[in-house]
């Protein structure tokens, strides 16, 4: 069981250059656990390039579908208190703070490509590179 950041959520479902990589993430560990945050983050992202001109809005649409089923049963609650104390204390946003602070309360990594969020937390969070040649083994 890994938490995923929202970043590898879209890597692995929207086509590019990291997408092997994080569905090879997927094939190491499949029980990813989120926080509910994962779906507007994502939605953001799917409307952001449907706006942009990167996808249609009919592909955005099929990616929000499949991701949602995909995914649906691995929300989990998060501590917002200690959420909020990450966040203060480390100078990041309390929305990314809430998936380390998933990750703390079950005790496993969380995998994420951004990078202060790897510079802040170097014992809880790793890039999806480091899990993969780790062969999905956390910190």
């Amino acid at each position: 069981m890994i938490v995923v950041d929202t970043n590898v959520v879209a890597y692995a479902l929207i086509e590019g250059t990291h997408t092997a990589l994080a569905r090879r993430v997927w094939s190491l560990d499949p029980a990813w656990r989120l926080p509910d945050l994962w779906a507007h983050e994502y939605l953001n992202i799917l409307a952001t390039y449907a706006r942009v001109g990167g996808m249609s809005l009919r592909k955005a649409t099929q990616l929000w579908n499949q991701a949602t089923e995909l995914l649906s049963g691995c929300l989990r609650p998060v501590d917002m208190l200690l959420a909020l104390e990450l966040a203060v204390e480390n100078n990041i946003s309390a929305y990314d703070a809430q998936f380390v602070a998933l990750a703390r309360s079950l005790g496993v990594a969380c995998v994420t490509e951004d990078q202060r969020l790897l510079g802040a937390f170097p014992q809880e969070t790793m890039s999806m590179r480091d899990f993969c040649e780790g062969g999905g083994a956390g910190p």
